[in-house]
């Protein structure tokens, strides 16, 4: 059982915040001997009460499974003694009814143990992925900015996908990236990455010396996942680097490790930024020069849209992407609010989601940033 259907289960069998789980079984006891008592000694259906505790044990508690199991062998004598001698059941079904009640109460047991084991999973999923993606005030370091990340696995809760912001006394930065694979692997490295770009977004004045800490840091983790053995060795990540230079209110610093480009949307409609002119983080050393630094005019009222691959490259039945820059100048010129960093992720997640029909093929993340009114602290 996955967790989306453990889930949707959960709250089948609640009613006004109570768990009503206990009341198909006892509808079901009830039922069976009602027919019992009710039908001619050629239907006896009493035996069939060895489903009370089967069915509890799919939807029940171990305590509750246990007390059915009881239930069902007192109701079972007692309906079975009933019925004159030669029409009993007898010993057969009694044995029956009275197995069927431990082997319900083992496999409850089994389930329930299931079923906090995924739950504890659960959990450090949701730990990883709050390292990963970091919970952040709406309004932060002077920024507005939206984010939602979609796993195309519904079972995965983690992936490749990462985003931060990060304020400091040189302005505040913004990490946005994928990296490549899926796996405990990817989210090493993602978590990697945003690490060396909390310290060095913070600390250093030059963004483009914040771009060679984090090829630095790749290659690093790199040469340590190979020296252990392991055959991600050759791993990257795409990314994109942003500066708000405190000084300039006008004007964004821009690194792109080879990313699909980002998106200003505005009032005035949508652009795209500089492209992906540099290789992936990983392959730096493939060149001799470092990274290549953008500085691009950004108007206060324009939001800056990244997106991951997932969006770009969600198909629709007939196997055309989908048109992300069409898609957003038509949204924008309907109504210019949707340049609004939650409006605009709100927009381009229900699009991509109805263009594929929900079936995505790789994880997909949605990010929108831009500046507010008030100068960052």
């Amino acid at each position: 059982m996955t967790e989306v259907e453990y889930r949707a289960r959960r709250q089948l069998l609640r009613a006004r915040g109570r768990s009503v789980a206990w009341v198909p079984p006892l509808l079901l006891l009830v039922g069976i001997a009602l027919v019992d008592f009710n039908t001619t000694e050629r239907f006896r259906v009493i035996s069939w009460i060895v489903l009370v505790p089967g069915t509890a044990a799919a939807i029940c508690g171990v305590w509750t499974t246990a007390g059915y199991a009881l239930v069902a062998v007192v109701t079972y004598v007692l309906v079975d003694s009933a019925w004159p001698g030669e029409y009993q059941a007898g010993l057969a079904d009694f044995v029956l009814v009275a197995l069927g009640g431990v082997m319900a109460t083992l496999a409850s047991v089994v389930r329930v143990r299931h079923e906090r084991q995924m739950l504890h999973m659960r959990d450090i999923a949701e730990t990883t992925r709050r390292t990963v993606l970091r919970p952040l005030p709406p309004r932060w370091a002077g920024l507005e900015h939206a984010g939602v990340y979609l796993a195309a696995d519904v079972e995965a809760r983690v992936g490749g996908d990462f985003y931060d912001i990060q304020p400091g006394p040189h302005g505040t930065r913004v990490l946005f990236g994928d990296v490549q694979g899926k796996g405990l692997g990817a989210v090493e490295v993602a978590a990697a990455l945003l690490g060396t770009f909390r310290e060095a977004g913070y600390h250093e004045a030059d963004l483009r010396t914040v771009a060679e800490r984090l090829e630095v840091r790749m290659f690093r983790h790199r040469t340590h996942t190979s020296a252990l053995g392991r055959d991600d060795g050759d791993r990257f990540a795409t990314a994109v680097l942003l500066g708000f230079p405190p000084e300039d209110r006008d004007t964004v610093e821009l690194v792109n490790f080879g990313h699909e480009p980002p998106l200003a949307v505005g009032p005035h409609g949508v652009r795209a930024l500089p492209s992906g002119d540099g290789l992936p983080l990983g392959y730096g050393d493939l060149v001799g020069d470092g990274p290549h630094l953008h500085r691009v005019p950004l108007e206060r009222a324009e939001t800056l849209l990244l997106v991951t691959d997932g969006v770009t490259e969600a198909r629709d039945g007939a196997g055309t992407f989908y048109p992300l820059a069409r898609e957003v100048a038509r949204a924008v010129e309907a109504d210019p609010r949707r340049a609004e960093p939650r409006r605009l992720v709100r927009r381009v997640r229900d699009g991509v989601l109805r263009h594929s029909r929900g079936h995505l093929g790789d994880d997909t993340t949605v990010f929108a940033v831009r500046r507010t009114c008030a100068k960052p602290p």
